[in-house]
């Protein structure tokens, strides 16, 4: 043993194969269609257009690329920290002021918000996570049944904290 000490997991999501390949394929989609878009527009009354056109076809596709990378990640919530499973610590439970998942919040499809007593720095993992200064939104490709469950242990963990 090399003297870490592995906390337990009290729950964690996984991006499903089916929702992970349709975020990929909507923005390889995406890019495809804007490259397309440039090369059947005439050259010559809109060369300005075109190459637009092909620096946001080739964004979408960049973007494909990193969404497949960080779909590979899922989430772990411990008694301490809320990270992906490279060990890339999103936020610490005692920094997470408050749980927003309801109808009408700013979050990503099926998941939550959380925020921060403190600012982070920003970091994106599409599909996954991202975070703005005291702004995380979790959720994305990730179950919703799976990111409704670390929001309500989240939520349990908030509320019996000490106050005062």
């Amino acid at each position: 043993m090399d003297g870490l000490v592995q906390e337990k997991i009290l729950a964690t999501a996984q991006a499903s194969l089916s929702r992970r390949w349709m975020g990929i394929g909507m923005f390889v989609v995406l890019g495809a269609l804007l490259i397309a878009l440039a090369f059947a527009t005439p050259s010559s009354s809109a060369l300005g257009l075109q190459v637009f056109l092909i620096l946001c076809g080739a964004v979408a596709i960049a973007f494909a690329v990193k969404m497949h990378a960080a779909t590979r990640l899922g989430l772990r919530l411990t008694e301490t920290a809320l990270c992906d499973s490279d060990g890339t610590e999103i936020a610490r439970i005692e920094d997470i002021v408050r749980v927003n998942r309801g109808t009408f919040a700013f979050k990503p499809s099926h998941g939550f918000m959380l925020q921060l007593a403190q600012p982070r720095g920003r970091r994106w993992q599409p599909g996954i996570w991202w975070r703005m200064g005291r702004r995380v939104g979790i959720g994305g490709v990730l179950p919703g049944g799976q990111t409704k469950a670390i929001a309500e242990v989240l939520q349990v963990m908030i509320s019996e904290r000490p106050t005062g």
